[in-house]
């Protein structure tokens, strides 16, 4: 009860808050993705994140260890442009619950190779381990989305 009341306090406290968009401004979503390539000294694993903006407001983030160690820096850049782009589904679907339709979302990424794996799914023999770890079919079932060189 006492941890109720704890957030109905801080709910009161506030209620002002928020993010205020004018009618001028855009009104796009937008993303960004990067990783660092076997970062974690202890087990060579990647940190890889990801950040999603509504016009010109930051309204998700994340950054999380990736859960296998990856061989190249490509590998690791597509492992983090497919969890970005997994966000970025998920909250397109959501504003579209608000009447928001989103037809092109940008996934800016810094890696050519990245971008070149994900726009040709073709499985090489370098690459079909990552298709079994199942993130081509995350970017490859995403049509609308098209990735960008930042």
């Amino acid at each position: 009860m006492s941890a109720m009341k704890r957030i109905f306090r801080y709910l009161k406290g506030t209620a002002d808050l928020g993010l205020w968009y004018p009618k001028d401004t855009s009104f796009e979503l937008t993303a960004y993705t990067d990783a660092d390539h076997a970062g974690c000294m202890l087990d060579r694993k990647s940190t890889s994140g990801h950040v999603q903006f509504l016009g010109d407001k930051l309204v998700s983030w994340a950054s999380k260890k990736q859960l296998c160690v990856s061989t190249s820096t490509a590998e690791e850049e597509y492992v983090a442009a497919a969890s970005c782009c997994s966000q970025v589904l998920w909250m397109r679907t959501q504003l579209r619950d608000y009447g928001f339709h989103f037809n092109k979302i940008l996934i800016y990424c810094d890696s050519k190779s990245a971008i070149t794996i994900s726009v040709n799914p073709i499985q090489h023999t370098k690459t079909k381990h990552i298709d079994v770890r199942c993130y081509t079919t995350i970017l490859s079932g995403f049509e609308k989305i098209w990735m960008n060189i930042f």
